[in-house]
C-alpha cells in the first residue's frame, strides 16, 4: 500500500510537471502572436472578451451601449425601471421598443388578472420580457402585488393615479350629472350613474399616457383583468408598430350603446367645423359613418385590447380633440367612454394606413373574441374554437374597416 502511494505520487508529479511545461508553452505562443500579429491581439484582448459575461450586469444599469446577439438586449437608451417587487425570475427587457404592458385594476381583481397574465406570459411576453405598469387610483395591497407579481416574467411598478387626473374637473357641476346619471341608467346606459366609471372613462381618454409612470414609453400594450389570449406569437407588436409607422391597432371592433353617447356625434361635427385642419384628408370616415359623416354608425375600436403609440396620444392634435370634448362635459353628463373617444380620433385625425387590424392576437373580452381563421389559426397554435369568431357577426365593424382598403 505504500509502495502504491508512492508511485502514485512520482505519476503525479511528473503529469504536473507536463501539464506546467505546456502551459507555458501555449503563454508563450500567445505572447509572440499578439505582438506578431496585430489582429490577433485585438481579439484576445479582455475588452473583447469581456461584454461577452458582462453584458446582462452592465445592461440593466445602462453602461453597455453594444447590442449583444446572444442575449438579445435592447438599445442602452431603453430607460430600465426598478422592479418594485423584484423576483428571481423577472428578467431583463429582450424586446427592442421602448414600451411597457399597462394594465388599470383594482385590488380585488388579482385573482383573474394573475390567469390574464399566465396566459399573455405564455403566448407572448415569456419571450420579450416588456415590463408591466399597473395603475389604480387606490393604493394597491400586498396582496395584489404579490400575486401579479408571481405570474408575469418582467419588471413590475405599480402607480397611484393623481386625484388631478382622476377626479371630476372643477367645471362639472356634480349635483346636474348626478341627476343625469340616474335617468342614463334608468334609460339602460350601464355604468349611467356611475362616477368612477366615468372617471376610469376620462382617464383613459386624455391622462393615462401622461402619468408620471407612463411618459418614459413610447408603446403601450393595454390589458384587462379576466381578458384571454388563445394564440403564439412569433413576432414583436411593438415592433411591427414601430416598423410599419401604424399609430394604433385594434382585434375587436362592435357598435357602442347609443344611449351612452347622445350628443357626442354632433359635438364631434362641431370639433370638425372648428378646426378643420386637423382632419386627415385620407381618414377612416367611412368606418364612423354611412352617409359621408351626417350620421354616426356608433363604429368604434374595443379599447379594452389596444396597442398604440402614444406619440399620437400626446400630440398638440389629439389634446385639441380631447380638451374640446373635455370642456363639453359629456364624461359627466352623459358618459362617453374612451373608446368611441380613441375610436373617432384615430379614424379622423390619423390616415387609415395608420391604423391596423391584428389579425394573429386571439382575443377575447366576454362576451366576444377574435378567433383567427385558417392557417394563421393554425400557425398561432391558437386554443380558440374558429367558429366563435366575431369578425363577421353584424353586430361587428371589423368587416367595415376592411372594406375602407378594399375600395381605395
Amino acid at each position: 500500500m505504500v509502495f502504491t502511494l508512492r508511485g502514485s505520487s512520482y505519476k503525479t508529479r511528473g503529469i504536473a510537471f507536463y501539464c506546467i511545461l505546456v502551459f507555458i508553452i501555449l503563454v508563450g505562443i500567445h505572447v509572440v502572436l499578439s505582438t506578431t500579429h496585430e489582429q490577433y491581439g485585438r481579439m484576445t484582448s479582455i475588452s473583447q472578451i469581456a461584454p461577452t459575461w458582462t453584458n446582462h450586469a452592465s445592461w440593466g444599469k445602462g453602461t453597455d451601449t453594444t447590442h449583444d446577439a446572444t442575449h438579445n438586449a435592447p438599445p442602452a437608451t431603453i430607460h430600465q425601471i426598478e422592479d418594485h417587487l423584484p423576483q428571481e425570475w423577472h428578467h431583463p427587457q429582450l424586446g427592442l421598443e421602448n414600451a411597457t404592458i399597462l394594465i388599470l385594476a383594482r385590488n380585488y381583481e388579482f385573482k383573474d388578472l394573475a390567469k390574464t397574465l399566465r396566459q399573455l406570459e405564455t403566448r407572448f411576453n415569456n419571450k420579450y420580457h416588456y415590463p408591466y405598469t399597473f395603475l389604480s387610483d387606490e393604493a394597491f395591497s400586498d396582496e395584489f402585488k404579490e400575486w401579479t407579481s408571481l405570474a408575469v416574467s418582467s419588471k413590475v411598478q405599480y402607480g397611484l393615479i393623481p386625484r388631478e387626473q382622476w377626479d371630476p374637473p372643477s367645471h362639472i357641476n356634480l349635483t346636474l350629472a348626478d341627476e343625469l346619471g340616474k335617468k342614463l341608467q334608468a334609460n339602460g346606459a350601464i355604468y349611467g350613474d356611475r362616477i368612477p366609471y366615468k372617471n376610469m372613462c376620462r382617464f383613459n381618454s386624455g391622462y393615462f399616457f401622461r402619468h408620471e409612470m407612463i411618459q418614459q414609453y413610447r408603446y403601450y400594450w393595454r390589458v384587462e383583468p379576466s381578458v384571454k389570449f388563445f394564440c403564439d406569437l412569433d413576432f414583436d407588436p411593438f415592433t411591427y408598430m414601430r416598423e410599419h409607422d401604424k399609430k394604433y391597432s385594434f382585434t375587436i371592433s362592435l357598435k357602442e350603446f347609443e344611449n351612452t353617447i347622445p350628443t357626442l356625434w354632433n359635438t364631434t361635427k362641431e370639433f370638425i367645423a372648428e378646426y378643420p385642419h386637423l382632419i386627415a384628408p385620407d381618414n377612416s370616415m367611412g368606418f364612423l359613418s354611412n352617409d359621408g359623416g351626417d350620421t354616426y354608425n356608433l363604429c368604434h375600436f374595443w379599447s379594452n385590447f389596444e396597442i398604440a403609440d402614444m406619440e399620437f396620444w400626446r400630440s398638440e392634435t389629439y389634446m385639441t380633440w380631447f380638451n374640446f370634448l373635455d370642456r363639453k362635459g359629456g364624461f359627466y353628463y352623459e358618459r362617453w367612454g374612451d373608446a368611441p373617444v380613441h375610436s373617432i380620433a384615430a379614424a379622423l385625425l390619423l390616415p387609415r394606413e395608420k391604423i391596423h387590424f391584428f389579425n394573429e392576437i386571439g382575443y377575447r373580452h366576454e362576451p366576444f373574441e377574435h378567433c383567427p381563421q385558417g392557417a394563421v389559426h393554425q400557425k398561432g397554435r391558437c386554443s380558440c374554437e374558429e367558429k366563435n369568431n366575431f369578425d363577421d357577426n353584424w353586430y361587428s365593424c371589423t368587416t367595415r374597416f376592411h372594406s375602407m382598403f378594399s375600395l381605395i
